[in-house]
């Protein structure tokens, strides 16, 4: 499922326009994304959990030319998955 189709299934659930559908699809994920930049950690239950990992800088290697090059720290998103969610997916 992408974006455009959760807009639209929310909106057919719900019976909303597909504008105020896509206004909430945006603000719920502007919302996470502002609170993953800040430092947040967002908990979903039974769904899963993002949370912003740091990753310590290191000496990597060019794929293209083998050259030896060093990769500055930084910090990336992570979703850990709940439990219910994996058992729904599991099963």
């Amino acid at each position: 499922m992408n974006k455009s189709e959760l807009v639209e299934s929310l909106a057919n659930r719900r019976d909303l326009t597909y504008k105020k559908s896509e206004e909430i699809v945006n603000i719920i994920f502007d919302t996470m994304a502002e609170t993953l930049a800040e430092g947040g950690r967002i908990e979903i239950r039974g769904f899963g959990s993002f949370i912003v990992k740091d990753y310590k800088s290191y000496m990597g290697r060019n794929p293209k030319t083998g050259e030896i090059i060093h990769v500055k720290p930084k910090k990336l998103p992570f979703f850990k998955v709940g439990k219910q969610l994996r058992e729904l997916v599991d099963s």
